[in-house]
């Protein structure tokens, strides 16, 4: 039966739908679905523990957001995403995202923005634990929180949409390189910079800091992935 690494159980407590979709997100993000792949909804449904039904309808969900397609009679087919995809995904949120940083610095309160302090620190404490899923969760809560400090509702919407459409392509191979902590740590320095009412440098941070993950995306996909010791684990394809 097939795998999937860092996936806790599914409970009663979450509708199977939802906590289903979330984990398949994270298990692309964390490249564990691989792009141009295509797996079915009983073989994923056997490494989750549940029917094959809120699978499929969590995978159609995913497939409302463009991450993944249908494929007849075989299952669904992991969205493949090209470095220009990835560009155009950079730019539109350096678009949206800088500017906004830069209109948070000058209106938060110093209170709204310590707030965001232990998102920041768990950001930096989960990629030196080689906590992917954590990263990933911590990463997502910051950014949104801190866009939401604008109080623009459709705005984070907006952006959470690109961040799900773009993916963190790559993550375990950055983990593995050890190459993901700085960019952890690009968090805790916006967040200060942004705390000296300073919004040109706040703008800066948070461009250098688009930029870096987007660099990172390009290193991690040119670079080839050795075996770990314990070999690869995959989920259920076909």
């Amino acid at each position: 039966m097939g795998e999937l690494k860092h996936r806790s159980l599914i409970t009663a407590q979450e509708r199977l739908r939802d906590q289903v979709a979330h984990q398949l997100r994270a298990a692309l993000i964390a490249g564990e679905l691989r792009p141009g792949s295509v797996y079915s909804a009983p073989g994923l449904a056997a490494d989750f523990g549940v029917s094959a039904t809120p699978v499929r309808e969590a995978m159609l969900d995913l497939a409302r957001e463009g991450l993944v397609e249908p494929v007849r009679n075989k299952g669904f087919r992991i969205t493949e995403v090209s470095e220009r995809d990835l560009d155009q995904y950079t730019e539109i949120r350096a678009l949206i995202e800088v500017p906004v940083i830069g209109q948070v610095t000058r209106t938060a309160d110093r209170h709204q923005l310590e707030a965001l302090r232990p998102a920041a620190l768990e950001i930096v404490a989960a990629a030196r634990a080689h906590d992917l899923i954590g990263y990933l969760e911590a990463d997502r809560r910051f950014h949104l929180a801190l866009l939401g400090l604008s109080g623009n509702e459709r705005l984070v919407e907006t952006v959470g949409d690109l961040r799900k459409r773009s993916r963190l392509y790559g993550l375990t191979r950055l983990d593995e390189r050890d190459q993901l902590l700085p960019s952890a740590e690009e968090h805790v320095e916006l967040l200060d910079v942004m705390l000296t009412g300073d919004a040109e440098a706040a703008e800066a941070c948070m461009a250098r800091h688009l930029g870096h993950v987007r660099s990172l995306w390009a290193r991690a996909r040119e670079e080839p992935l050795l075996p770990s010791p314990q070999g690869e684990r995959r989920v259920r394809q076909g």
